[in-house]
């Protein structure tokens, strides 16, 4: 299912004219693998053709991008959390907009369109981790209505 709207009547916050908020393609992946290298995660087209595939089930994950003037301005991938200490949400697990078109709304949009896409799966709330060093990204999620709720440190082992 191909979820779109072109932003026309929405244009206040944005200079473009027309930006369409669509699920991602195949045909995406060098754009997705390029703005994850802008986000801080280099990643070669190959790696992400792999990743873009493992996300799995369909059901429990969208990825969105913003496409403005026929290119890939930015990504969201949002998938549904069950935990056992919270009602079902959904958690955004990335996004990115490319540092050339910040600023025009394209992360808000992303951002709707991800909620949206929540809603429909029966969330009761939004979720998302963002590094400490972020702040304009977390001045972003608080201009959207997130709130902090809490400082956690993370922690990785390689298998």
């Amino acid at each position: 299912m191909l979820w779109s709207y072109a932003m026309a009547n929405k244009a206040a916050n944005s200079s473009s004219t027309k930006l369409l908020i669509r699920r991602a393609k195949p045909t995406d992946v060098a754009r997705l693998a390029e703005l994850a290298g802008e986000l801080g995660y280099p990643t070669t087209t190959a790696e992400m053709k792999v990743r873009l595939r493992r996300v799995k089930p369909a059901a429990l994950h969208a990825i969105f991008v913003a496409e403005d003037s026929g290119e890939v301005v930015g990504w969201i991938h949002v998938g549904v959390s069950f935990l056992l200490e919270v009602p079902l949400r959904a958690e955004i697990n990335g996004l990115i907009v490319s540092a050339a078109t910040r600023s025009r709304g394209t992360g808000a949009r992303l951002l709707e369109a991800a909620e949206a896409w929540a809603r429909k799966k029966k969330c009761e709330g939004m979720s998302v981790r963002s590094n400490v060093i972020r702040e304009r990204a977390h001045a972003f999620y608080e201009r959207n209505g997130y709130e902090h709720y809490k400082t956690q440190k993370s922690f990785r082992k390689p298998l």
